[in-house]
């Protein structure tokens, strides 16, 4: 618009400039027929310069037009987002796909919302989640944690016959990277599911830091089949109940090891939550119901205030009980040794836990991709949210291995199992 308008301002100039020129001849020839000529010449001017203002008007009502509808479009978010998309894929010097950029648009929505347990799931994203989360995916067969102060993924537990345990992994070992990719630069959700976990009997290469020296190693990914309940009884028939995570097994699991050590004479118990990450709420709360007399266990509140409460009902066992807990017990973990210390049910043995006092709910929707969404803050018996801050034990006693260095791990080298014991003989 401003060109036309340069342009014919310009050559409006030159026009006047070429008047200017003739009405300074001194010599008037025949002035009545130069003064037709002036007139036409006027006339046509004025209508040149009609047309001119007249086409620029319309143009000007045009613009201001195209503006107004685009600005309506970008108000509307899904008008903006197919405007992007036609930006990129008409500018952009690759080609991508409609599905791929989709997908980035979901993963930031959520990304946008600074919670690192909320997430979008494509279908495929989503089927694993789901196979981890009910015991059964291919990876490497370790349990692992983020560290909260430094952002390391820290091993905290090997599963039996994996290509973890087959490599030579061991709990405490910091995995640095995974085929390249640092895992200080991921959530632990994202870097576990695009490096980790895979398809049975492909390779992944980490390099691990334990005690500061760095190893590679190759692992060829398998199926992990995990049983997150394991247990043992212990001098004196004390019975010892380790929970790896709560999965949609874990509930019974835990039962037929109650049952079975109840059934060697287990007198008291130990339940063994150290690294214990969480899981599925309604588990932890099934476990709960199974061992604790009626009441609260827990409860959750929305940002409307809207209550839930878990309960459990009359029937309950009656047994001295000891939980072991330490920095990386976390989530649903925390939800049973929350609702053990308020009922005073057992005594909490270790040191202060993790302090994720907040729930997820997944949502699957019709295409198959899904979203977890944290939507709640949970209570415990007492009313405390203990998000962010943790559950302090009874005894707080920091964890050292008491073998030697070319001891493997025993009963008798674990302190906050001796104590555990200790308290139980008293």
């Amino acid at each position: 618009m401003n060109e036309e308008f340069e342009g014919v301002s310009t050559d409006l100039n030159t026009e006047r400039g070429s008047e200017e020129v003739e009405n300074t001849n001194p010599v008037e020839e025949n002035p009545k027929g130069k003064e037709k000529i002036r007139k036409g010449l006027a006339i046509a001017l004025y209508v040149f310069i009609g047309i001119i203002v007249g086409t620029s008007i319309t143009m000007a009502i045009c613009k201001s037009y195209v503006d107004t509808q685009m600005a309506k479009i970008l108000q509307n978010p899904d008008g903006k987002i197919s405007y992007l998309e036609y930006l990129i894929d008409t500018y952009f010097y690759n080609d991508v796909e409609q599905e791929t950029l989709q997908n980035g648009a979901y993963h930031g929505i959520f990304d946008s919302l600074e919670d690192p347990y909320s997430q979008y799931f494509t279908p495929e994203e989503y089927e694993e989640y789901s196979s981890v989360v009910n015991g059964n995916f291919g990876g490497i067969g370790a349990g692992l944690q983020k560290d909260a102060d430094t952002g390391e993924v820290v091993v905290t537990k090997v599963y039996a016959d994996s290509p973890a345990e087959k490599g030579g992994v061991k709990e405490g070992d910091i995995i640095v990277s995974a085929d390249g990719h640092k895992g200080v630069n991921y959530s632990l959700e994202d870097y576990v599911s695009k490096y980790l976990r895979g398809d049975e009997g492909t390779e992944v290469t980490i390099v691990i830091d334990r005690e500061g020296e760095e190893i590679e190693i190759t692992l060829v990914r398998d199926i992990i089949e995990v049983e997150t309940v394991s247990y043992k009884m212990l001098d004196n028939n004390i019975g010892y109940i380790q929970i790896s995570q709560f999965t949609g097994s874990t509930d019974k699991e835990f039962e037929k090891a109650f049952e079975d050590l109840q059934a060697q004479g287990m007198t008291s118990v130990i339940y063994d939550l150290r690294n214990n990450g969480g899981g599925i709420v309604d588990t932890a709360t099934n476990i709960l119901d199974y061992l604790l007399p009626k009441g609260t266990v827990m409860y959750t509140m929305d940002k409307a205030g809207n209550r839930r409460d878990y309960n459990s009902d009359a029937s309950h066992k009656e047994i001295p009980t000891v939980v072991l807990v330490n920095g990386n017990t976390a989530s649903s973990a925390e939800i049973f040794t929350g609702a053990i210390r308020d009922f005073k049910y057992g005594t909490i043995i270790g040191t202060q836990t993790y302090g994720k006092g907040i729930v997820q709910t997944s949502f699957k929707l019709q295409d198959g991709s899904a979203i977890k969404l944290t939507t709640n803050k949970y209570y415990t018996p007492s009313g405390e949210c203990i998000h962010g801050q943790g559950i302090t034990p009874d005894v707080v006693i920091e964890y050292e291995f008491l073998g030697g260095e070319d001891d493997e791990y025993a009963v008798e080298f674990d302190n906050q199992l001796q104590k555990a014991l200790e308290v139980l003989r008293q």
